[in-house]
Order: structure tokens, then sequence, then C-alpha cells
């Protein structure tokens, strides 16, 4: 969407309306600003405020709400799919001169039995509600049942993978958690317990190895076991078969909330083009954003950025960027100058990124953050992750309903209401069918 954005602006400052056309493909007709997912399953944002809708922001783009399913860049044709939860459609195919390729990724998944059963997934507005109404429904389980064991299980809360989402998100909800427990009669915050599995021997690996990445990592570790954390590092989630959790360090237990946060890969569409690929499955790029081809020279009219292209990251030898929600943005307006400097046959800049450095909220009041001085943490981090994230909404309209969110989150307290219901609209009306049969016509 921000590619597309720029590409927009720039196209009309120098180009007639008729002289090219933009084509968005996006199976969601928004964006997702993943970045504040955590503070939805929080509670402390509306789920609304965090997408933006990609025909009100793209006027000048045509925007098809469907899936590309394959990429022929030889003929310069593409293939979308417009079917709508399983609806038959006939594909559409495509023709275009400029191919931008920003699919981004889909959950890292393993073949861990009993997974697919009873994980969650963190990577959608849909996933981030859910969650949260999960959490307040199992602290109404505890609340109401006698059996000590389902109580126990109830309690317990597991997340795998210790990124800045999956720390973040655990952080937020074990925040919102605490704070909801004050009206249970029967339940106190020390019956909560917060389990934290990550396969590699530290948290926060995006913030580096080195330097204020490390320093900011341990004090993370450090704050998170101060608030009674179960946090195993070097360990991996061997089963999950009937919500009985079993770790690689022997441990076993039971647990009805199971989140999957472990790492992302680059989405599957890439392998139904003729796009060169590297190793990890991503599009292999120039500095410039341009697809670097099987002969080593860049392949004509393709670009890509984002998670599902392979940037060499320039303080990385040999590496490419992380996927992150900072360098899929920073490369997009990147992408965009460079596409249309291509178009006038000008000279292209190539990547180097000016990242300030990755941040995460912890909690109302707590936050942890990388600055150009070093490492942040509490209050001041807390706030300036608000003030980063503000700052990169892709959206003016956005930005101040955020804002109006957290302004009046410091004002009332917390709403700590569970409306699992709306995941399944028609369950109440069905259930008077299946218990009293059709009562009559009308």
């Amino acid at each position: 969407m921000s590619a597309a954005l720029r590409l927009q602006r720039g196209l009309r400052d120098r180009l007639r309306r008729d002289e090219a056309r933009i084509t968005v493909v996006e199976p969601q007709p928004y964006l997702t600003y993943h970045p504040l997912l955590a503070e939805v399953a929080a509670g402390s944002i509306d789920p609304r405020h965090v997408v933006v809708p990609l025909r009100r922001v793209l006027p000048d783009c045509r925007v098809l709400t469907a899936r590309i399913t394959r990429i022929d860049h030889a003929t310069r044709r593409a293939w979308a799919d417009p079917a709508q939860h399983g609806d038959p459609a006939a594909p559409v195919e495509l023709a275009y001169d400029v191919l931008v390729v920003a699919p981004g990724s889909v959950s890292r998944t393993a073949p861990v039995p009993g997974l697919a059963e009873h994980g969650l997934g963190f990577s959608t507005v849909g996933e981030a509600v859910a969650l949260r109404n999960h959490v307040l429904e199992q602290l109404d389980l505890a609340s109401s049942t006698r059996d000590p064991a389902l109580r126990q299980a109830a309690l317990t809360f597991v997340f795998v993978g210790a990124g800045y989402a999956g720390v973040g998100a655990l952080a937020e909800l074990e925040d919102m958690a605490r704070y909801a427990v004050r009206s249970y009669h029967n339940v106190a915050q020390e019956d909560l317990r917060w389990v934290l599995v990550e396969a590699t021997d530290r948290i926060l690996a995006e913030a580096g190895s080195h330097g204020s990445g490390a320093e900011l990592a341990t004090h993370t570790l450090a704050q998170l076991r101060d608030r009674s954390v179960d946090v195993r590092l070097g360990t991996t989630l061997e089963s999950a078969t009937g919500g009985l959790m079993l770790l690689s360090d022997g441990s076993r237990f039971a647990a009805r909330t199971l989140v999957w946060t472990a790492g992302v890969r680059p989405a599957p569409l890439l392998r139904a083009t003729d796009l060169p690929l590297d190793a990890e499955g991503r599009v292999r790029c120039l500095p410039t954003l341009q697809v670097l081809g099987r002969d080593g020279l860049p392949l004509p009219g393709v670009w890509a950025a984002g998670d599902c292209a392979a940037v060499p990251d320039p303080y990385a030898a040999g590496e490419p960027c992380a996927p992150n929600a900072q360098h899929a943005f920073a490369q997009a307006q990147l992408l965009a100058d460079n596409v249309l400097a291509s178009l006038a046959s000008a000279d292209q800049r190539e990547y180097r990124p000016d990242l300030a450095g990755c941040s995460t909220s912890l909690g109302i009041g707590r936050g942890v953050a990388q600055t150009r001085r070093g490492r942040l943490t509490g209050r001041r981090a807390w706030l300036l992750h608000r003030v980063r994230q503000l700052r990169r909404l892709p959206s003016a309209d956005r930005r101040v309903r955020v804002l109006i969110d957290w302004m009046l989150a410091g004002v009332f307290s917390r709403e700590v209401v569970s409306l699992g219901t709306v995941e399944h609209p028609r369950s109440e009306f069905e259930a008077g069918f299946v218990e009293g049969g059709p009562a009559g016509r009308g």
C-alpha cells in the first residue's frame, strides 16, 4: 500500500491521467498495521483503527480484492482468483509492464502434533480479537468450574516464539489479565501462569546480538521473569495433543491457550512464479530493490520489497534484511522512487535504512526500545514506542483515531468484556432451531 501510495502521487505529478495505471491486487481490501496488534489484543485500541482501507487511500489506483495464483514474468502476465470464502469464480488474467512483488509473509508453522487443533495465530486483526476473547473466556471458565484440573489448564497460557510479536503479545495480555482478575472473587493474579517458549538461547532476536540490542533483550528477559513469566530458552514445543503441552526439556502440563508466534516465512505465492528465489524462498533482490536475475543482472520490469524480498542488509555483510515492518515501510518508499526514476531513465538509489531501532510495549506504562544512543526502558520507552508507531501509521485518519483510543484508555478503566459470540454470530440463532425446532412461519 505504501509503495502504491507513493507511486500514485509520483505518477500524478509526472504523467497525464491516461498514461499509466496502477493495479493493486490484495485478498483483503485493507492494510493491517501489525506493530499495534498486541494493543488490539489487550483492548487498548479499537481493531478497526489499525486497518487502512485501500480504496480510500488509493483513489487513483485500481484495487482488486483477489488473490494472485500465478505469475509468468517471461510473458508479463499474472492470474488473480477473486473467489471469496470458497465461492467459485473464474480467474482474471492481468497483463503488466512493471511488476511490484510485495505479498509479505505467513506464519512459520511446524509439524507439532496438536498444534493445528489447539494453536492460535497472531498475525491478523481477527486473530488478535479472538485471542483477547479467548483469554477472558478462560478467566470466566476458571471462576465457574469446580474441577481443579480444568481450572489450572484454563489459567495456563503458553506462547511459542519470543520475537517482538510474541513478547509484545504475551506482555500486553498478561497486563490485561492481571487487571481483569480484580473483578473475580475466586481468581487471583498469582493463579495465572504464563509460559514463553523460545527455541534459541535469547529473546528479541530482531534487536541484534551485540551492543544495545543484547542489553535490551537481557533487560526484557529480566522484566518478564520479575512478572512471574516462565521463560524457557533453548526449548521447543514437542506436542500439544489433547491440550497437554510437552516441551523438549521434559516438562508436561495442561493448557487451554497456545499462541504460535514462532516466526514467519515468505508468502507461498512466490513458489508459483518464475522469479529467482533464495534458499529461504524469498525473491532475490539488488540493493536498488530490483529483482536479481539468474544471470546476476537486474531482471527488467520487476521489483520486490518487504518480508518476501531478500534485500541485502548494508549493516550485516552477506545477510538479507530482517522480515519486519520497519524494513518493509522503508523499502516501500525507496521502491516507488526507484520505479519512477527508472521510468524517467534517472539514477536509482540503494537501500540504506536509517532505522532508529525496534521497540515494543510490555503493558501500560512499560516498554523497551532501541535508540541511536542505546537502550531505553520503562515508561520513557513505552512513550517512545507509541510515538514511533503513531508516526509510522500510513494514514492521518488512523493516527487521530489511535491517539484518541490511547487518550480515552488513560482516562477510563480498561474494557475487559469478552465478545466471543462476535466470531460466531449465527450460533444463538441456530441453537433455537436445534433446541426447539422451527416455531412457525411468519
